[in-house]
């Protein structure tokens, strides 16, 4: 979602400077415009300036904060079924600036699950950034593990920014390619 309309923030926000990463307060009546809506966080220009609103704060901006993910199994899941939702999930995260999913960006390196205990697993996840000077690192992370942390069956996630191998843009699937003008 892009809008040229001002959505005028309801209170007061805690956001991250894009793409530095640095938390800061958005003050409640300060016209917000958004500059894109996915995988359930906002980026937003205030007074010339490019912030990210997590997903959970959705509400500041009059949207209904994102819904947990739910596996949609009846009892426990597989672990290979558990593997592909968690897949999913984590095409839910979007760097702010760039409206393709991290896994299409080919940031995810590596998700391995293994059992945890009786119905749950423990996720660990290796991804990386399209520059290793990306401030907004910390966030992407914060959001895969919050993702994965929404899963049922998730006791826990840990995820580790790597720089090895350097992200290329050959890493990218065919439809990201296509969807930023690279094909």
């Amino acid at each position: 979602m892009n809008s040229n309309e001002a959505k005028i923030l309801t209170r007061d926000v805690e956001a991250a400077i894009v793409p530095v990463g640095t938390k800061v307060t958005l003050k409640q009546g300060e016209s917000a415009y958004i500059t894109q809506s996915l995988g359930g966080s906002h980026t937003v220009v205030v007074n010339g300036n490019m912030f990210r609103i997590d997903g959970k704060d959705a509400d500041a901006l009059g949207f209904e904060a994102p819904k947990p993910v739910s596996i949609g199994t009846s009892g426990p899941a597989t672990k290979d079924e558990l593997e592909k939702h968690v897949w999913e999930a984590l095409k839910t995260c979007y760097d702010p600036e760039i409206p393709v999913n991290i896994v299409d960006l080919g940031l995810i390196y590596d998700c391995h699950l293994t059992p945890a205990g009786e119905n749950s697993f423990k996720a660990d996840v290796k991804m990386t950034l399209t520059a290793p000077g990306c401030g907004m690192g910390p966030a992407l992370a914060q959001d895969v593990q919050n993702k994965l942390m929404n899963m049922e069956p998730i006791e826990e996630a840990n995820v580790e920014l790597v720089w090895d191998p350097p992200w290329n843009q050959s890493m990218m699937t065919e439809a990201a390619k296509l969807q930023l003008g690279l094909m």
